[in-house]
């Protein structure tokens, strides 16, 4: 078995490809001027001779929000080259009409595709990062499309590669009397940018549109060196919301907080935040063929507001000193937080930043996960957001409603603003009272909140997927196409079930199925591995069905035709033998995490509809349906070797 041992502070003659290509540029301060220069992106974006991109520029491409794509659904050798185009919004927004009527814009021009609806139609796709996808972008559109999204503002910089991707907020803190997670977001967002001079050469791009970025000084950017970071690297702000009606205080994990590299939890004093629990270590993604693990974030410490900003370059910066740089697979915060231990890592960012934070509250309540979906009122101001579901994200004119022209609509109408949401959904705000019929009759008009000609279930709105193929090269099997079909097989006999189904289409786990009730990761054509132990509410994270004795590992490879089944028998297992306190909403997860794996197996062994899918694979060290405790975050490993 492979032991996990990352190569830390990583000598330079031991640095990866990938590593060796990023000194080319600099840290994306400089646009290689030499055509013949594998990473000149700016030459090869521009050359019609070939379709795709060198192995450097392809690796250049991503820190500028640009992933080199394939149509996974065309058979043949010659392959057919698309790209994603992936927009920053940090914090989910604001979004106004004008900047919204720029982005779709885009879409309508360049991202037509037949792969959703079977008929070639443009779309935008919302993503658990709050960001706003482009896919199926032609080669010949890409530096155009780029150009023409700084017009509204947002940018692709920082979308993808070695770098602090989108930085997340809760967008309805916006409007909180409380605390703004929002605004916080914005700020980390700003401060980790990518320096823009090199964006703005090979894009053309007008600097007056991006202007605000440059106004930074050196002391208000972090400083990425020639190589940038080891990995990508992942910051959310969570939110605390004030109820008049029960006179509480409620938390808010919109963010699912604990699943990223950084996670700030704020924390309230006599009404007021002004000091902040900070998390670090989270991260989903896991790789077939290595021992790798997916983690919650252990909490680091407590820092004052003066101090956060300051404190979180020191986190990030330990993590790119330290982390490493050949094993791409190794080079997550998560594997020098497995390595060191977390009394290293707070000595490190005490002497780097000289804040002498306090220990964190190992029993603070961060809240559960909200999906701000219906009506809610904003605190701050009196009038009204509307939180609008969107299945997977996918912004388009379909079967089930012209999402697309919707939204383009409504902004235009009521001059709205818009907020992207941690669950790929979208939540418009500042709605007068007197304009909230009239609000959702145009919502009706566009066939919004129907399925098949019925309204939306519980268990489809809590559930998601990531994109998947066609739309993922590194996926190997469909998550979002796939999962709408899976919730209209359940929903007639489960659909007012109040727990979560996550599908991806690979071990990156892109929409964290872990943390939902039941989880589905692609392991291969229409296969599927069933992760449990996670809860709706997003408070735990599971992982594989081991038995704890024997460490065989079930269901490792369900074909997509039994994935129904299997879930279905799941349910049937809860409803048959909860206790009463397990049956309130999103009680089955800590149904699951009591009954444990050995009696999970047991029962899908002599249940007939599934017993013909119960044979072990070959042992697995890893999470169990009771997860080890994360301070011993070593004993999570999981080896993936499929």
């Amino acid at each position: 078995m492979e032991e996990a041992t990352p190569n830390l502070k990583t000598p330079l003659e031991e640095f990866s490809s990938v590593e060796k290509a990023k000194l080319s540029t600099l840290g994306l301060t400089i646009a290689i001027k030499s055509v013949d220069h594998p990473s000149n992106l700016a030459h090869q974006l521009r050359d019609a001779g070939f379709e795709d991109l060198s192995a450097e520029s392809e690796i250049i491409a991503k820190s500028c929000g640009i992933y080199l794509e394939f149509n996974r659904a065309r058979t043949g050798s010659e392959r057919e080259w698309m790209y994603m185009l992936r927009i920053c919004i940090p914090g989910g927004g604001p979004i106004t009409s004008e900047q919204w009527d720029i982005l779709d814009n885009v879409a309508e021009k360049y991202t037509f595709s037949d792969s959703y609806t079977g008929n070639p139609q443009p779309s935008l796709r919302v993503t658990t990062r709050q960001n706003i996808q482009l896919h199926w972008v032609r080669k010949k559109n890409v530096v155009e499309a780029v150009r023409e999204i700084a017009y509204s503002g947002f940018y692709t910089l920082n979308g993808c590669g070695d770098n602090v991707r989108n930085v997340m907020g809760c967008p309805l803190s916006k409007y909180s009397s409380i605390y703004d997670a929002n605004a916080w977001a914005q700020k980390a967002g700003k401060y980790f940018r990518l320096p823009t001079a090199a964006y703005i050469e090979i894009f053309e791009i007008d600097p007056f549109y991006i202007r605000e970025l440059e106004e930074r000084t050196e002391e208000e950017a972090f400083q990425y060196g020639p190589n940038l970071l080891n990995r990508k690297f992942k910051i959310a702000f969570s939110a605390i919301h004030y109820d008049k009606e029960k006179q509480t205080y409620v938390p808010d994990n919109c963010v699912e907080l604990r699943t990223n590299d950084i996670g700030i939890a704020p924390l309230l004093y006599n009404g007021k935040v002004d000091k902040f629990q900070v998390y670090i270590g989270g991260s989903q993604g896991e790789r077939n063929g290595h021992t790798t693990f997916s983690a919650l974030g252990e909490p680091l410490g407590i820092f004052k507001e003066d101090q956060l900003l300051k404190g979180l370059d020191a986190i990030v910066t330990v993590h790119k000193e330290w982390g490493d740089r050949q094993n791409r697979h190794w080079a997550r915060l998560k594997y020098v937080l497995y390595k060191m231990g977390i009394e290293w890592y707070r000595k490190q960012v005490k002497n780097i930043s000289g804040i002498d934070f306090e220990l964190p509250d190992p029993n603070l309540d961060y809240g559960n996960r909200q999906l701000h979906h219906g009506w809610i009122k904003q605190q701050s101001n009196g009038l009204w957001c509307y939180g609008a579901f969107i299945e997977n994200g996918r912004i388009i004119d379909g079967p089930n409603g012209k999402l697309k022209t919707m939204v383009r609509y409504i902004m235009d109408k009521y001059n709205l603003k818009l907020y992207t949401t941690p669950n790929q959904d979208l939540l418009f705000c500042d709605i007068p009272e007197d304009q909230k019929d009239s609000f959702m009759e145009d919502l009706k008009k566009f066939g919004y909140g129907l399925r098949n000609n019925k309204p939306y279930s519980k268990l489809r709105v809590l559930s998601g997927a990531c994109v998947g193929r066609d739309t993922c090269r590194l996926t190997y099997t469909d998550s979002e196409k796939f999962e709408p079909y899976l919730i209209d097989e359940l929903e007639g006999k489960w659909g007012e079930m109040s727990e979560s189904i996550g599908v991806t289409g690979c071990e990156r786990q892109c929409f964290r199925p872990a943390t939902k009730t039941i989880g589905w990761v692609g392991t291969g054509l229409n296969l599927y591995m069933l992760k449990v132990g996670g809860t709706e509410d997003g408070r735990h994270q599971g992982g594989p069905l081991i038995d704890p004795d024997t460490k065989e590992a079930y269901l490792q490879s369900v074909p997509r035709k039994d994935v129904a089944t299997v879930t279905d028998a799941l349910f049937e297992f809860y409803i048959s033998n909860r206790l009463p306190e397990e049956a309130r909403p999103g009680g089955m997860g800590y149904f699951l995490r009591r009954i444990g794996a050995k009696k999970t197996i047991e029962y899908l062994k002599s249940n007939p509809r599934t017993a013909h899918l119960m044979k072990p694979s070959r042992s697995l060290t890893g999470a169990l349906i009771t997860p080890p405790p994360q301070t011993a975050i070593a004993q999570n490993l999981v080896r993936l070797a499929l």
